[in-house]
């Protein structure tokens, strides 16, 4: 199974290991990369990209949070792949569910249910 995100427009997460990182995220979200160079690593999401930026710190790196259909199935799913739990799926407020993980490289992943988006058109 894999996790259907659904959207936003750029998240970059500096990685320590950009094979480890390359490989895990093309496992969890089943979409290998549309870019794939030693200084950058771009997959395309839903329209949307997703980054993997080389670095010695990855601790330091930037997340937001990928719209999903349910939480608590990304969170799972996430966690079948080798992630960790970073702050657990809550209410926080309106009906919007967020939490956030650990990737095994260590980036944090935030995923989100939110009854009141709606794209641009």
């Amino acid at each position: 199974m894999t996790i259907e995100l659904q959207g936003l427009r750029t998240v970059i997460y500096p990685v320590a290991d950009l094979a480890a990182a390359k490989a895990w995220w093309t496992e969890l979200i089943g979409v290998t990369p549309y870019f794939d160079e030693p200084f950058y690593v771009g997959f395309e999401v839903a329209g949307y990209e997703l980054g993997l930026l080389p670095t010695e710190d990855s601790a330091d790196g930037s997340f937001t949070y990928w719209g999903v259909e349910s939480v608590a199935d990304a969170v799972a799913e996430a966690l079948t792949n080798g992630a960790t739990e970073h702050v657990p799926a809550s209410d926080v407020g309106g009906g919007i569910i967020t939490a956030t993980v650990r990737t095994p490289d260590g980036s944090v992943v935030g995923f989100i249910t939110n009854p009141h988006f709606a794209l641009p058109s």
